[in-house]
């Protein structure tokens, strides 16, 4: 391994989006950055790999499809502003009169950009129904805005002032959507099209914070967005500002253990990993002034010893991980999507009606009969079509899967862990024959699928969890933990210890920037996490 700064200001454990939004911004004042990464790309759940040869490559993000929190103003805004990249980095808004596509036998419902919209839709699908459907719209926004106005840093003594003023802040604190739903006595087939986003927090309303839900629900209303220039595009820029300025990605460095000293946590060793995954043996030791934990907080502090921690800390380490995921990367040839209604949205679909019992179905039963699950079209989604060959089109499907079942799946039988993948894949596209793109499967001109041992194997995350930590009511809100350790010159800067997806992890970034530096990173503006 080959270095060009013996002892930098700040290691970062890992390559995600939290701890290379970091490493940016601090390389960008003058800080000496490093940053060790197991793979051999660059960007955790933000990576971008790649199928094929010559003319016939294939190019799919490893888990984002789209993002939120993009507009002026807001927290990936401002974090480009302030790294010199936002003319360089730039996003192309979903389509404002439904940017989600939510589907269900006898149901259709297209979200549209706008709350007033979507409670007249909303009211149009349900007449008997529409006042409490608008009373709830309305009570959505009010909520979203009570909580864009909190920071997750803050103390309960800086939020006594507020608290007249977050009276859905405190009355909600520990509801599920499902326990919202009911509050407001919405028809169930209204509940399922409002959180038919599921695949997006990988839980079901009866176990999904109504906080988590409210954040990202309301983030995509104001705008959802996907990267004109594709993922890849993103994660490129932020590492280019961290080798521009004469920091280090170190690619191929798996970190093996920390190096402490008392209770100061001085370093970290590393292996040396192939792409084939094989480790050589070769060993290395980097020393820094401030070490930042990109990678999963509790298999970090059980390396260092949680007997290190402190009781408080520890009590937040103790969290449960998200639901892992199944995944299908396709491309199409021979057809074009957007003759069966496909273009600048996402489609949502279920065949069957109870979200909790469909989730219940294909997670704890590993039943796929009836599945629930996301499409998405990245190819239409910008006019860059630097991810597939011309004439083809990149087709993503995701649903939710038990990292158990697969990978006992996997130890036991090789060749019933593929059955099982082909089985989810082919329900999946039971459907969308059935009700969206006949004759798919003729058109099929390349696919791969991802189980939740993919995720573990590719992303280092434990049990193949989608999103760290689960979002359940325990683990959104005042006692979700946060970068502080209790041990010195030591950072978590993860998902689990901020907020996930694109806009949260990049905000867990910036928030550790300002509380070490002092300085804004947009100055006069909130971050607005939208996560708070």
């Amino acid at each position: 391994m080959s270095s060009s700064i013996d002892r930098p200001d700040h290691l970062i454990v890992g390559s995600g989006l939290a701890g290379i939004a970091f490493g940016a911004l601090m390389a960008r004042t003058g800080r000496r950055v490093r940053v060790l990464e197991a793979h051999h790309h660059a960007g955790g759940y933000g990576h971008t790999f790649e199928f094929g040869k010559g003319d016939r490559r294939f190019r799919f993000n490893a888990q984002f499809h789209y993002v939120w929190n993009c507009g002026p103003g807001r927290t990936v805004d401002n974090f480009l502003r302030k790294l010199g990249l936002a003319g360089k980095v730039t996003f192309e808004k979903y389509d404002v009169d439904g940017f989600d596509r939510m589907r269900m036998p006898g149901y259709a419902l297209d979200v549209p950009g706008d709350f007033d919209e979507l409670a007249r839709r909303l009211g149009n699908l349900f007449p008997r129904d529409a006042g409490r459907l608008a009373d709830f719209v309305d009570e959505v926004r009010a909520t979203e805005l009570e909580l864009d106005t909190l920071s997750a840093g803050d103390g309960l003594l800086a939020l006594l002032p507020r608290i007249p003023r977050l009276r859905r802040a405190l009355r909600y604190r520990t509801s599920t959507l499902q326990d919202v739903f009911d509050r407001f006595a919405l028809p169930r087939e209204a509940q399922t099209l409002l959180a038919l986003q599921w695949p997006d927090f990988m839980l079901p309303p009866c176990q999904l914070s109504f906080f988590a839900w409210v954040m990202l629900f309301a983030g995509y209303v104001r705008g959802a967005y996907y990267p004109t220039h594709h993922f890849e595009h993103v994660i490129d820029s932020l590492v280019g500002v961290i080798e521009d300025a004469g920091g280090e990605v170190l690619l191929g460095q798996q970190v093996t253990g920390f190096v402490v000293e008392g209770r100061r946590v001085v370093g970290a060793t590393t292996e040396e990993v192939l792409e084939s995954g094989e480790f050589t043996g070769r060993r290395d030791q980097h020393h820094a002034t401030t070490v930042v934990c990109n990678m999963d907080p509790r298999r970090a502090a059980e390396m260092i010893g949680l007997d290190r921690f402190s009781r408080s800390v520890r009590r937040r380490l103790d969290y449960a991980y998200s639901p892992s995921n199944f995944m299908a990367y396709c491309a199409v040839e021979g057809i074009d999507l957007r003759e069966f209604g496909f273009g600048r949205s996402n489609l949502f679909h279920t065949e069957n009606p109870d979200l909790n019992d469909a989730f219940s179905a294909m997670y704890d039963r590993g039943d796929y009969a009836r599945p629930s699950f996301a499409v998405t079209v990245p190819t239409l989604l910008s006019d860059d079509r630097s991810d597939c060959p011309e004439g083809t089109q990149i087709l993503e499907l995701l649903t939710v899967a038990n990292y158990e079942r697969f990978h006992a799946l996997k130890i036991a039988n090789a060749r019933v862990y593929r059955e099982k993948k082909l089985e989810i894949f082919d329900a999946m596209l039971d459907v969308l024959e059935r009700h969206y793109v006949p004759d798919l499967r003729r058109h099929l001109c390349f696919k791969t699928t991802g189980s939740p041992t993919t995720n573990e194997r590719y992303c280092l995350s434990p049990a193949g969890n989608s999103y760290g930590s689960d979002m359940t009511p325990r683990n959104i809100g005042l006692g979700r933990l946060d970068d502080r350790t209790s041990l010195e010159g030591f950072h978590f800067c993860n998902a689990s210890s901020g907020f996930a997806g694109f806009a949260g992890t990049i905000w867990t970034g910036c928030r550790l920037y300002e509380r070490l530096t002092g300085d804004p990173v947009h100055e006069g503006a909130h971050l607005h996490t939208g996560a708070s």
